[in-house]
């Protein structure tokens, strides 16, 4: 065997790992603008509260926090409830135009533009779920999306797609279990096996089934050693092909579908199983137009076709060496995240793969959550998160003090960033005193936490963050 025969077998090896089914990319696509719409339909219930100027984050307290990049929001523009109502709604419609493959091109850039406005309007209510999805979007850019639906008349053959594009978007989900794994490995509970038992303790972001899942040790601690192991792993989902591929793909898929329904997490399952669907091979896809009625069309199909790499090579040839040099940074700041390279002078410090830390090294042993006494002309005092009595004891389920998982995250900065509390409660006195006469006068910030101690008896630790006047 020569050395072109053996480099001919190795390029081959390598495409087939990296190129991706047609359908897989119409499906990932179509699952991106499902998670937008998703996202945006959950940022809608507070949307007052987290991106408005009568909110607990004006756009001034924001310019103060983090003056270099507000100013890159569209939804600076305005602290007006009606403007950020508009770009929430203008934002859901390119959601819809990529989830129907209405020029998708277009509808992926806008899609980006204002998933980073909104992020940067508020980056006190974002998760690891917002920084892949941002990540994935912006591969999307670079893959060939518009092309062939599920399912379609025309019987042509489905070959796959092998590109830079296609390099970087798998490597972009696979660094996320990898570099997971490494930091979890640092850690003394997930090795022992009671980092999951753990997760299933902390009341306040557990729902659902995840509340009764702490009765049983043994299942958890089963869990903990498979998914540690899952995550090391990972790298097979580009090193194996066919049906070992397809085995830990949907594993990983089963396990985010069963963190959707235990944890409170937002959009991070959904956005994983999107990228997950890129891994899936042929024979999934063959599956799948099996089941699918002959008369379904894809509505991309029905819009004009329009293809600009095909029409204009040079626009073809930048794309593919921006996602030449976005793989190479994905690389690069991956190792830098994880240690294995010294970052360069001037790095910050807390660099955005960071956010690959779920429950990395080990997860928290606290649950927590606040108690908002206030006081009222009348002399009442009533709880000005909740609105009803103050109530200082253990609540049943801790998760019920949050209205949903961006308060939560929200919250927890507001116990790190002074600057935060004052304005929460200005926004809790607003609130209140906009809708009724007995108006509140001052509010107290009541941080509590429940250390975990397993098998052993908890014990709850109060901290006054402050009492605010609203004058």
């Amino acid at each position: 065997m020569n050395i072109s025969q053996s480099l001919r077998e190795i390029l081959v090896g390598f495409r087939r790992r990296f190129a991706v089914d047609p359908r897989a990319l119409t499906a990932f696509r179509m699952a991106l603008g499902l998670c937008l719409v998703v996202d945006v339909a959950t940022r809608l219930t507070a949307l007052t509260a987290f991106y408005t100027d009568n909110g607990a984050l004006p756009r001034s307290v924001l310019q103060q926090l983090y003056p270099a990049v507000a100013p890159y929001s569209l939804l600076t523009v305005s602290g007006a409830t009606w403007v950020q109502f508009g770009l929430f709604a203008l934002t859901a419609l390119a959601g819809v135009a990529l989830l129907l493959g209405y020029r998708v091109r277009l509808a992926a850039l806008l899609s980006l533009v204002l998933l980073v406005s909104v992020h940067v309007r508020n980056p006190f209510v974002l998760n690891a779920g917002d920084t892949l999805f941002r990540r994935l979007l912006f591969w999307s850019l670079l893959l060939p999306l518009g092309g062939r639906a599920i399912r379609a008349n025309d019987r042509s053959a489905v070959s796959p797609v092998a590109t830079a594009a296609t390099v970087g978007a798998l490597l972009q989900v696979v660094a996320v279990y990898a570099a997971n794994a490494l930091v979890k490995l640092r850690g003394a509970q997930w090795l022992r096996g009671t980092a999951v038992r753990y997760v299933f303790e902390l009341d306040h972001i557990t729902v659902g089934l995840g509340d009764a899942l702490g009765g049983w040790p043994l299942l958890l601690t089963g869990l903990n050693y498979l998914w540690l192991a899952m995550l090391v792993g990972s790298p097979l989902l580009i090193l194996s092909t066919g049906r070992h591929r397809t085995v830990l793909t949907t594993g990983f898929i089963g396990a985010h579908l069963g963190m959707a329904v235990t944890l409170r997490l937002g959009v991070f399952p959904l956005v994983c199983i999107s990228g997950l669907l890129l891994f899936l091979p042929a024979e999934v896809w063959d599956g799948v137009e099996r089941f699918v009625p002959d008369g379904v069309r894809s509505v991309r199909s029905r819009w004009p076709r329009r293809s600009v790499t095909s029409t204009l090579p040079a626009v073809h040839a930048v794309m593919r060496g921006i996602a030449i040099l976005a793989v190479v940074t994905l690389l690069a700041v991956n190792a830098v995240a994880v240690g294995f390279v010294d970052a360069p002078a001037g790095t910050p410090d807390r660099i955005e793969s960071r956010s690959w830390d779920m429950f990395a090294p080990s997860p928290t042993v606290q649950t927590w959550w606040y108690v908002a006494p206030a006081t009222l002309e009348s002399g009442e005092r009533i709880d000005a998160l909740t609105g009803g009595p103050v109530d200082n004891a253990r609540p049943a389920d801790a998760a019920d003090r949050f209205p949903g998982m961006r308060w939560k995250k929200f919250l927890g900065d507001v116990r790190r960033q002074p600057r935060l509390r004052r304005s929460l409660a200005t926004y809790f006195c607003t609130r209140w005193n906009r809708t009724h006469d007995d108006e509140m006068e001052r509010v107290t910030l009541t941080f509590v936490t429940e250390r975990t101690r397993l098998g052993a008896s908890e014990r709850v630790e109060r901290t006054d963050l402050g009492t605010y006047n609203c004058a």
